[in-house]
């Protein structure tokens, strides 16, 4: 059976709250809902956009930790919390995700704390593996 890895971004809101940033086991890797903190100064911008930003860089280099990348996305779940931000966020998502385009769901629904304007989460399946469209070889 496959190793499971458990990646941490430091933040004290994943010890307190008994997760961890991603859980990484064989080819798959789960990476939780992200919100737009700046994990380096733990403060969190008022612009969606700047919280989007934030939000993919934490989720890529989460990835990156277990041996992923932002192409080996397959699923993600946008959370935000006023439909006029939609737009943006978009945008946003439109840059990264623009020629992987993953399976998506969008969903308006309040956060945690006020601040937090948007929170993903994604499934990854490392590109390249059995079962991941690939015959195997042999």
């Amino acid at each position: 059976m496959a190793e499971r890895r458990l990646i941490s971004t430091g933040s004290p809101f994943e010890k307190a709250s008994g997760y961890s940033r991603a859980v990484a086991q064989g080819d798959w890797c789960f990476v939780a809902g992200t919100t737009g903190y700046d994990y380096a100064t733990m403060t969190m911008p008022d612009d969606v956009r700047e919280q989007t930003r934030n939000v993919i860089a934490t989720i890529a280099k989460a990835l990156a930790e277990a041996g992923f990348g932002l192409e080996d996305v397959v699923r993600a779940r946008y959370v935000v919390t006023d439909r006029s931000d939609i737009p943006a966020v978009f945008e946003e998502l439109g840059r990264v995700f623009g020629d992987i385009r993953p399976a998506g769901t969008m969903i308006i629904a309040g956060l945690v704390t006020p601040e937090m304007k948007v929170e993903i989460d994604v499934t990854a399946l490392r590109r390249g593996s059995v079962g991941a469209g690939e015959p195997a070889s042999g």
